[in-house]
């Protein structure tokens, strides 16, 4: 007999599962409230047949209605698993019997009182399977039916039973078990049926099972049958089930995450040697994903019964979900997702599969929200690899922060030289800038955190978006040295007092800031103070030729409007501002000639 006949339940108590609908019905049943049409619903294989029949049975026991029929008297031992039935107890099956016809017949022998029981219980299986004219002829019995009449619907969609009929029954929803109580399930009756199975196996029985107690007994029938000396191993579940083995997918995410295209096309032919469905791979990969993902974010999944694998299964998971992040897990299920559908009904499934697997290896160029995500993980990821060894490896040749402090002259303003001895202004910059970019060392930071040197190594990406939100704000710039962090406020220092003071102003500071986030990913504020960049001790020569001046086509035009900006700074506050339309008439007229029209 097969397995899940032979471990039927036959009283409540027994149900596996479904304590949500046991416990009420139990309350009911004693209590002596007996509802005269009762539906249940749910995916297939989870008891709603078998919960009919045993409500039948606990109706009609000798000592009933009760929740634990007796099991000796002639009605129990008529409707106990695999028993012959009763005769006042009817089972129809509306998937060949939901015409109009079968229920008028069904009608007309509602009406006849039972014979040797105490309810005429009519169960009809798949009750969405009945026709609506059929709903229809049953419609007055069913809302007013004879005391003795009990009708119990069972479908796997609810939603298709006549909303009339349905509002007239007591609902009670099945559903399928979750993994660890299945496992409990297939633990015992292998246990009672003598039967020896590898960890690895539950797993894979569980899975083709679906959650339904009996699709997964049904499995486990077939690999107990085909099992030697009653042990059911791996490879031998494996070679049934059709499923991938776990080295190939194992080998196929260690590829995903080395950036391995050579290892990981390996495995698919791997896959293909070895005579496997490319989409039972692509399926068992999307799962593997799935796994990877939950336990990022929950991080006692395996206790919870969320994640169900061997331990040296599991071993391997956690390392690869170390290494993969979750923006890249999530764009990966989602390729495979979509690849998925693109198989079904393919003729050449296993180019497919590679053509899913290049997918994978490549950057994503979509403007999804997963791809964007996964190109901002790429980039914390080598900006968190790269901090260390900035870090780590400062100029050798530079003094600590208190001895070049110690050694530096006081600082002294030099008079302003005429305009025709002046060097050229990207040489000025190219002689002054050697002190800002090689600041003075600061401590190792963790690989996930920023400090002052990372954010002068991205100074050039800050200022490029910087640019594109406010070339003024930009302008501004470029004179100023990232000082230091401290806590969530970075602190920059420009030579001007004015062009410091407007740095700070609220408008430039969330300029700066956006930038930041843009750049960094990062929520700081900005305050600029007044100072020079941190002073270098005299030993050491300033190399102005290893530092190579930005030359930009529009230089020109930020001069002008760095020199107009500082000298706006420089205007005593007590002088009458003038009005910028009138300056730019005055200019109109004495440059271009131009007048005003009336």
């Amino acid at each position: 007999m097969a397995l899940y006949r032979k471990y039927r339940p036959a009283t409540f108590a027994e149900v596996v599962g479904q304590e949500h609908v046991t416990e009420p019905l139990s309350i009911a049943l004693e209590a002596g409230r007996i509802n005269h049409a009762y539906l249940f619903s749910g995916p297939r294989g989870c008891g709603k047949t078998s919960s009919a029949r045993i409500l039948a049975r606990s109706l009609n026991c000798a000592q009933g209605p009760t929740a634990t029929p007796c099991g000796v008297c002639e009605s129990c031992l008529a409707l106990a698993p695999n028993a012959p039935g009763s005769i006042d107890v009817v089972e129809l099956d509306a998937a060949s019997h939901g015409g109009v016809d079968d229920t008028r017949e069904l009608r007309d022998r509602a009406f006849y009182a039972p014979a040797q029981s105490r309810y005429r219980v009519f169960i009809v299986d798949e009750a969405h399977m009945v026709t609506t004219a059929g709903f229809n002829a049953l419609l007055k019995i069913v809302e007013e039916p004879p005391e003795h009449l009990i009708f119990i619907f069972a479908t796997t969609e609810p939603e298709k039973v006549l909303p009339t009929i349905r509002s007239r029954t007591h609902h009670y929803p099945f559903r399928l078990l979750p993994p660890r109580t299945m496992r409990g399930l297939i633990g015992r009756i292998c246990e009672q049926e003598g039967v020896v199975i590898d960890d690895a196996v539950y797993p894979l029985v569980i899975r083709a099972g679906g959650g339904s107690p009996r699709d997964t007994l049904s499995v486990l029938d077939q690999l107990v049958a085909g099992s030697e000396g009653d042990h059911v191993t791996y490879r031998r579940a494996l070679g049934l089930l059709g499923a991938t083995d776990v080295a190939l997918i194992d080998d196929a995410v260690d590829a995903l995450a080395a950036g391995d295209a050579a290892a990981l096309f390996g495995a698919v032919e791997s896959v293909i040697d070895a005579g496997h469905d490319p989409r039972r791979f692509a399926t068992d990969l999307l799962e593997r994903f799935r796994d990877l993902l939950v336990l990022q974010a929950v991080p006692d999944a395996v206790s919870r019964g969320v994640v169900d694998a061997p331990e040296d299964v599991l071993d391997r998971m956690r390392d690869q979900a170390a290494r993969i992040g979750p923006a890249t897990l999530t764009r990966y299920a989602e390729v495979v997702q979509a690849g998925l559908g693109e198989m079904r009904g393919a003729t050449a499934p296993r180019l497919l599969l590679e053509v899913i697997c290049a997918r994978l290896l490549l950057p994503s160029a979509s403007d999804a929200e997963s791809a964007l995500l996964q190109r901002v993980e790429r980039i914390e990821t080598r900006l968190a690899m790269s901090l260390p060894a900035a870090a780590e490896t400062p100029d050798t040749a530079m003094p600590p922060r208190g001895q070049a402090d110690t050694a530096a002259p006081p600082r002294a303003t030099p008079a302003r030289p005429a305009d025709s001895a002046a060097p050229p202004r990207g040489q000025a910059d190219t002689a002054r800038r050697p002190a800002a970019l090689e600041p003075a060392p600061e401590p190792a930071a963790a690989p996930s955190e920023l400090n002052a040197a990372a954010v002068r190594t991205m100074w050039p990406t800050v200022r490029d978006k910087v640019r594109q939100r406010s070339r003024t704000t930009e302008v501004m710039l470029a004179g100023a040295t990232v000082r230091a962090l401290e806590g969530d406020t970075l602190v920059l220092t420009h030579d001007s007092a004015p062009l410091a003071r407007r740095l700070s102003e609220q408008r430039n500071a969330d300029v700066i800031a956006e930038a930041l986030k843009d750049a960094l990913g990062v929520a700081w504020r900005v305050r600029c103070e007044v100072g020079g960049p941190e002073p270098v001790a005299a030993s050491v020569p300033a190399k102005a030729e290893e530092v190579v001046p930005e030359i930009d086509s529009a230089q020109p035009r930020e001069d002008e409007e760095e020199s107009m900006l500082a000298e706006a700074s420089r205007n005593n506050p007590s002088e009458p501002r003038r009005d910028p339309e009138e300056a730019a008439l005055e200019l109109l007229r004495s440059e271009l000639g131009a007048r005003p029209i009336d």
